[in-house]
């Protein structure tokens, strides 16, 4: 008996595992059963119970009207009762952007040919011009110390330089003058600069993101376009864009900005036919410089000029900063970083209804406008920002852990400092991949929302960890504020990443598995669909049809994750070669153990799921570090597979699946249900945890990378501004570097033979000298030692300043 309820669950695993159609799997039940009939161990009376009980489930669920009359349109009733209704903003951040690879996250059984066939990220020719020109020429102009200390703005001579050179035209179209970058194209310009100066970054990243550029090109009328465009193109026009405010920050729907449709005269003209604004915002950057506002307000029309609706939504308009009534020109103090930040009022401002962004046709889809734009912002110009801040925190961290020394020792050779270079390395390695196959797929005409959402949440705390143990590693010589200290400004701006475009905190534990579960999920939401839609009929075989979907794919991915648990998922079907193979299997593994648990959280905890921000930020973990996982993956492969860079794709990799598993296992002890988290352990996890993280010999491979020149560390810090100049903050630590490895040999030399008392420890003048009596090193070894030490000492030392003031010493 026991050997056929095996055979009987086995049936069941193998058409789960394989997702066979309900009719198949029906029927191999059946072949299964017709076999124990006639195999004389069970009586007749317990043949006719197990052939009733077959037929009274196999038969309704394969008879779609007996399906949906008493089992379907049951549930359907219950869930119209249950399930709350769908906010307006809810509905536009749902309808907001396309579904990408989180859709095949949520799937358990993800098909990474649609990554793997995605062309390697390539720029233009005349992107990379740019970055070779007048990229170039603006980092050498970009002296922070002097932005931020002296001036707390950029020179005129670099807003001049910026302007002319269309820095913040990078999305328009040549045909309004603009460079119309890509994404990639974009993004290399944000992430070079970066390293330079955030001031000059975030001042190049905010007309190239959200904005009134990208609104306008999106949803712009022909005459606004024509008119703006070429405006913002020249620099002529200076944009902000104003939607956060003292009242409502991550909640849009309590905007208290208002907008009521009236006649007024405007521009010498009488009964014009427009809006009279009040606004209070702030956290707007370049808001005090600039000459065009974007604005969000609610508009209302209640003496119906336009329309039926007294109240209209969220409206979108772009104002001139000139005209009466508006308040803008104060700043905002943020974080030690000079960029244009501040608030704005505006009171009884009275505009014509043409100015509202996308004319009368746009009003009330302010909302949608900006989800469907929010891309650029998360997807492009933060993860930049981030990725460039862990590109030259690898580069110059290395480099100084190499030539400074301790104990006639490298920093960098000390286990504790090691750690730190492990972590610095494989998190940029991470954030790079993680931004380049973000930045594909918005160049291939995709508009993933979730995985925006992602990349700017997950890049810019791993931007936390990078420059918080770079400044470990370079202790006091990166808390000492200065021209020379190219690490303090990078610490200081930390907040500023983590808390624009959506806080990280509000992002991780309502947005990314909040609204991807719902968008990427492949029933859910038309489950969600089925039971709003306004046609009876037509809703009840919607909704039977995703319900039934949706209850295969729960049991599919039951039966999946415990196979994939009991083998370790060693014979899962994927692409891949050596260690990317292995990699693709955890993957797959992960994929469907979260597609296990989110089904059931979302059964269980219903429209509830949504307060458990605990819960759903460690499911959103859980989906970000996949992604990561797949990232680094299709960057390995991009580039070539190449073996000097499996530490780097072993360290990432192992890293990000140890932070799905222990997000994963947070959700499992934390579950409301304490009955069902244990069972989906004992399924997701049965014999033990299966990650580690990263050991120390593979940080220690990993560390080695940094500290000395090669082609992976120029992989890992490909597209930042690079100089040896040893006047400069950062080019003095890689001239000390190249000079200390001259060195290397004749410096072995010396240490040789004051090992076996030829020589003893002395002043670098004397030594040498000594050395070369002695001849154990000659004149040009000499120089070479000499010079790297010299070279050493600008490299560690930090600035100082007269007790006066602030002048340097």
């Amino acid at each position: 008996m026991l050997t056929w309820l095996l055979i009987f669950t086995l049936t069941i695993g193998i058409a789960a595992y394989f997702r066979l159609p309900q009719v198949i799997w029906s029927a191999l039940l059946g072949v299964v059963l017709l076999l124990y009939t006639f195999s004389d161990i069970a009586g007749i009376a317990t043949i006719i119970i197990l052939w009733a009980l077959y037929l009274v489930v196999v038969v309704p669920l394969n008879t779609p009207n007996i399906r949906q009359k008493y089992i379907a349109e049951p549930l359907l009733q219950f869930m119209r009762a249950a399930m709350p209704a769908i906010s307006r903003t809810e509905q536009e951040a749902l309808d907001a952007g396309k579904v990408w690879w989180e859709g095949e996250l949520f799937s358990g059984y993800p098909d990474y040919s649609k990554i793997r066939e995605l062309p390697a990220p390539k720029l233009s020719r005349h992107e990379q011009e740019f970055l070779d020109g007048p990229v170039e020429e603006l980092c050498r102009m970009l002296d922070d110390w002097e932005i931020c200390q002296n001036q707390n703005d950029l020179p005129r001579e670099v807003w001049d330089f910026l302007k002319k050179h269309k820095f913040m035209a990078m999305i328009i179209p040549e045909k309004y003058g603009g460079l119309e970058f890509s994404a990639l194209g974009h993004s290399s310009v944000v992430m070079k600069v970066a390293g330079r100066s955030i001031t000059a970054a975030v001042t190049i990243m905010v007309p190239n993101s959200l904005g009134p550029g990208e609104l306008l090109m999106h949803y712009g009328t022909e005459e606004q376009k024509n008119h703006y465009l070429p405006r913002l193109a020249s620099g002529d026009e200076i944009p902000c864009f104003a939607l956060t405010g003292p009242e409502a920050g991550s909640d849009a729907g309590a905007m208290p900005d208002t907008g009521v449709v009236c006649r007024d005269h405007f521009d010498g003209k009488d009964d014009v036919l427009g809006i009279r604004l009040n606004w209070d915002k702030r956290y707007i950057t370049l808001g005090p410089v600039a000459t065009v506002l974007g604005l969000a307000f609610k508009l209302y029309d209640p003496d119906h000029l336009i329309g039926e609706e007294t109240s209209l939504g969220i409206t979108l308009a772009l104002i001139k900063t000139d005209i009466p009534g508006i308040d803008i020109g104060k700043r905002h103090f943020t974080a030690n970083h000079m960029f244009m930040n501040g608030p704005n009022r505006g009171h009884d401002v009275f505009i014509p209804i043409d100015w509202i962004i996308g004319g009368v046709d746009y009003v009330g889809k302010g909302w949608t406008m900006l989800m469907n734009c929010l891309s650029a912002g998360r997807g492009i110009s933060l993860p930049a920002l981030s990725t460039g801040a862990g590109k030259y925190a690898s580069r110059y961290s290395g480099a100084y852990s190499k030539v400074r020394k301790q104990f006639k020792i490298p920093i960098g050779h000390f286990e504790g400092v090691e750690e730190s270079l492990a972590q610095i390395a494989g998190q940029a390695y991470i954030m790079d991949a993680a931004r380049l196959l973000t930045l594909i797929g918005l160049d291939t005409g995709e508009n993933p929302s979730v995985i925006s959402g992602i990349v700017k949440y997950q890049l810019t705390e791993r931007m936390r960890i990078v420059v918080n143990h770079a400044m470990d590693v370079h202790g006091g010589h990166g808390i000492c504020m200065g021209p020379n200290n190219f690490l303090g400004r990078a610490y200081q701006g930390i907040p500023i990443s983590i808390t624009v475009e959506g806080a990280n905190i509000l992002t991780r534990s309502m947005i990314v598995f909040g609204q991807g579960v719902i968008r990427s999920h492949p029933y859910l939401l038309r489950e969600v669909e089925a039971v709003n839609h306004p046609d009876a009929e037509q809703s009840l075989i919607l909704f039977d049809d995703a319900l039934f979907g949706h209850v295969g794919f729960l049991i599919s991915n039951f039966f999946r994750s415990l196979w994939f648990g009991l083998t370790a998922a060693k014979f899962v079907n994927v692409p891949g070669k050596g260690a990317t193979r292995y990699y693709y299997k955890q993957l797959t593994r992960m994929s469907a153990a979260f597609a296990l648990l989110a089904d059931v959280s979302v059964l269980i905890l219903g429209g509830s799921l949504k307060r458990k921000e605990k819960l759903s930020g460690r499911l959103a973990d859980a989906l970000s570090n996949m992604y990561m996982v797949t990232a680094v993956l299709k960057h390995f492969e991009d580039e070539g597979s190449q073996s000097s860079d499996l530490p780097l794709l072993r360290w990432a990799c192992e890293d990000s699946l140890y932070n799905v598993q222990e997000s994963l296992k947070g959700v499992l002890r934390n579950f409301p249900v304490p009955i069902v988290g244990k069972i989906l352990n004992f399924v997701i996890f049965p014999l033990t945890k299966p990650y580690g993280g990263a050991n120390d010999k593979l940080g220690h491979q990993v560390a080695r990378l940094l500290l000395q020149p090669s082609d992976t560390r120029d992989r890992l810090t490909k597209g930042i501004y690079w100089t040896d100049d040893p006047q400069d903050g950062m080019g003095r630590i890689e001239h000390a570097l190249k000079l200390s490895l001259a060195a290397e040999n004749s410096e072995r030399k010396i240490r040789d033979a004051m090992r076996i008392g030829l020589i003893k420890q002395q002043p670098v003048e004397s030594l040498l000298k000594k050395a070369m009596d002695l001849e154990i090193i000659d004149k040009d070894e000499a120089d070479k030692i000499k010079a790297a030490y010299d070279a050493t000492l600008n490299a560690t030392r930090v600035d100082e300043f007269t007790k006066e003031g602030w002048k340097l010493a």
